[in-house]
């Protein structure tokens, strides 16, 4: 059976985070109560604690230290290209 991945907000993490930290729930009652993982709860009150301000980015959002080397790869990816056509030009206008 071929599940789809769910997908919830920054705002609904770490709601479901504070139920843990500050009303004294359980990792797994409250993962249970919420229909989650405890391991993926569990993991998301790790990323808060380790760092607030770039915590729980979200789908397609990236930290910023993972953000530069795909930037320069992209950028990397798309020179490449832009050679590999201007050698098919050139070639093509030496005939």
């Amino acid at each position: 059976m071929d599940q789809k991945r769910k997908h919830y907000s920054k705002q609904f993490k770490i709601d479901a985070v504070k139920l843990i930290t500050e009303q004294g729930h359980k990792v797994s009652e409250a993962a249970r109560n919420l229909g989650l993982r405890h391991s993926s709860l569990r993991r998301w009150k790790n990323q808060l604690e380790k760092d607030s301000t770039h915590a729980l980015p979200g789908k397609g959002h990236m930290s910023p230290e993972k953000e530069e080397p795909h930037r320069l790869r992209k950028e990397n990816k798309r020179l490449r290209m832009e050679r590999e056509i201007l050698k098919k030009a050139a070639a093509f206008s030496a005939k």
